[in-house]
């Protein structure tokens, strides 16, 4: 059973990396896809590389109110509905440098992409969500849960976004589900925009320090994406899967 033929799913950050691999993945299953970006260079490529009728796409800045709203407006305009958001959009470099020389304005920066715009997207996106009974995918990662050194404003707003995920969850339930993935290590350098793109080289180190035997790809977290999503996850709310491989289930001593 494929629940999302002829539904509508705005995925944010979704015109590279991960969000791109669920724009594709939502559109091969039957979905409307509204893919906001803030990339514009990255917004075009994508509609020249899947030239869908399906696919919109939308320049957004999720940390501003007005460019949330205006995203919003234009999904509506041209879908009348909107069934699931998939909150994907974030700053990705995990590592900010030494904490005692980040700075208040970078930090409250990852906080305002990674945190305060799924706040701001789901606010605005609220109304269409309620009256189609849909759904939201909050996209974290693996480091709200485990850190390297210098890290502490990415983790921070992954780990708020977990917490945002079963807030959000009973405060909206029934009428709308909202479930969390966190992400490990997942290649993305194909999955970018022409300019920016490279072909990932991996070391057999790199792969065999995955339980699962490699490392990830963003297909990975689409599917699972696209289940959450769907009917079939109906009885699923409030929850944090973990896709990594099985990199966090694995001790590790130093020799």
């Amino acid at each position: 059973m494929n629940g999302l033929i002829g539904k509508t799913v705005l995925v944010t950050g979704g015109a590279q990396g991960i969000g791109k691999g669920i724009v594709r993945t939502l559109l091969e299953r039957g979905a409307n896809v509204a893919a906001a970006d803030s990339d514009p260079e990255a917004c075009a490529a994508l509609e020249h590389e899947l030239t869908s009728p399906q696919l919109q796409t939308i320049e957004m800045d999720v940390a501003d109110e007005a460019s949330v709203h205006s995203g919003i407006t234009r999904v509506k305009q041209r879908f009348g509905a909107l069934f699931g958001l998939v909150s994907n959009a974030a700053i990705a470099r995990a590592h900010s440098g030494p904490f005692e020389q980040l700075s208040l304005e970078r930090w409250n920066r990852w906080l305002a992409v990674n945190l305060t715009g799924a706040f701001l997207v789901t606010r605005e996106a609220l109304p269409l969500l309620k009256k189609d009974g849909g759904a939201i995918v909050n996209i974290a990662s693996t480091r709200a849960l485990q850190s390297e050194p210098d890290s502490e404003a990415y983790a921070a707003s992954k780990g708020g976004l977990v917490a945002l995920t079963h807030a959000l969850a009973i405060s909206l339930g029934p009428s709308v589900r909202v479930n969390c993935i966190s992400p490990g290590w997942i290649e993305t350098g194909d999955w970018q925009k022409p300019a920016a793109r490279s072909t990932p080289i991996h070391s057999e180190t790199d792969h065999r320090q995955h339980p699962a035997g490699r490392v990830g790809v963003p297909n990975d977290i689409a599917s699972l994406v696209a289940f959450l999503l769907g009917p079939e996850a109906g009885f699923i709310t409030g929850q944090n899967f973990i896709v990594d491989g099985g990199m966090t289930r694995k001790m590790i001593y130093a020799p």
